[in-house]
């Protein structure tokens, strides 16, 4: 347990961070479902239509530093490669 001022402080911080990490996770992991799914269905262009929307949300969890770029980088080229194929 936090003895001082600044570590109950820093703690709450920490606490408040997670769970919008957490929520933001869960928001890109929500995306990459969405475009797996279209995939699944053999909807190419419902595919590409929610691999750009997708992008978009991964790009803005690098930018927030909720994530690794190559971690990203990885998922995009992997989903991306998968939305070719179909076609």
């Amino acid at each position: 347990m936090a003895n001082t001022a600044q570590a109950r402080k820093r703690a709450k911080q920490s606490e408040t961070r997670r769970q919008r990490n957490s929520a933001l996770k869960s928001e890109m992991r929500t995306a990459m479902k969405k475009v797996r799914a279209a995939i699944q269905a053999g909807d190419k262009t419902a595919a590409q239509a929610q691999f750009q929307e997708s992008q978009g949300v991964m790009d803005a969890m690098v930018g927030k530093g909720v994530v690794h770029a190559n971690t990203i980088s990885r998922s995009k080229s992997r989903l991306s490669a998968a939305v070719k194929a179909m076609g």
